[in-house]
C-alpha cells in the first residue's frame, strides 16, 4: 500500500510523531489516519511506562491565577532533559496541569503518597456507615475497596478526570506527553492557594 506524503504530514501535524513512525502506523492502520492516530497512541502509552524510572531531574515551576486573583496554583513538572523543558509542548503541559489543579483542588499528587492513617481513617467511616447493613465482611470489603478508589480519585492529582477532556486521566494526559516528547514526565508538587482559605 503506497502512503502519500499528504497523509503522512497530516498524521504527524496531528501528533507530532516523527516521519519514519507516522509512516509505520498508517501502514498498520491501512492508510486511515484516525485508525493510525489510536496505534500511536497505544504504542506511546506503551513505551512511557518503559521511561517511568528514568530520571527527571530538569523541568520548570507553572503557575496559574484565576481571573480575579483570589485562586493561584504552582505546580513544579520535572523531565529528564532542559531542552525538553524549554519546548512549547512541555510547557503548555505544566500550564494545563496548573489550571486543573486549581479547578479540581487535588490533596496529594499520587495515591502513595496518602498517609496510611488517612486512608485507615476513610477505611473506619466507611465500615461505620455500613455498620448496620448486615452485609457479609466480603460484600462489606468489596465495597470499602470502592469507596477507597472513589476517594483516590478524588484527592489525587494523577487519578483525577482532567478538567479540560473527562474521559481521560491525568495519568494518561502526562502519558502522552511522555509518548510524544520521548522523555520521563514527572509531577513533583503543588502549592494551591484560596484567599481566605487556611
Amino acid at each position: 500500500m503506497t502512503i502519500s506524503a499528504e497523509t503522512v504530514k497530516q498524521l504527524r501535524n496531528k501528533t507530532g510523531v516523527g516521519m519514519m513512525e507516522c509512516k509505520t502506523a498508517l501502514k498498520e492502520a491501512g492508510g486511515d489516519v484516525d485508525k493510525a492516530v489510536t496505534y500511536l497512541r497505544e504504542r506511546g502509552l506503551a513505551s512511557a511506562s518503559k521511561r517511568a524510572d528514568r530520571v527527571a531531574g530538569e523541568g520548570l515551576v507553572a503557575s496559574y491565577i484565576h481571573a480575579g486573583g483570589t485562586l493561584g496554583v504552582l505546580v513544579e513538572v520535572n523531565v529528564e532533559t532542559d531542552f525538553v523543558a524549554k519546548t512549547d509542548e512541555f510547557q503548555n503541559l505544566a500550564r494545563d496541569l496548573a489550571m486543573h489543579v486549581a479547578a479540581s483542588n487535588p490533596q496529594y499528587v499520587k495515591r502513595e503518597d496518602v498517609p496510611q492513617e488517612m486512608i485507615q481513617k476513610e477505611r473506619d467511616i466507611y465500615k461505620a456507615q455500613m455498620a448496620g447493613s448486615k452485609k457479609p465482611a466480603d460484600i462489606m470489603e468489596k465495597i470499602i475497596t470502592g469507596k477507597l478508589e472513589k476517594y483516590f480519585q478524588e484527592t489525587c492529582l494523577l487519578e483525577q478526570a482532567y478538567v479540560k477532556d473527562p474521559d481521560k486521566k491525568i495519568r494518561q494526559l502526562i502519558a502522552e506527553a511522555i509518548a510524544k516528547l520521548g522523555e520521563n514526565i514527572q509531577v513533583r508538587r503543588f502549592a494551591r492557594f484560596k484567599v481566605g482559605e487556611e
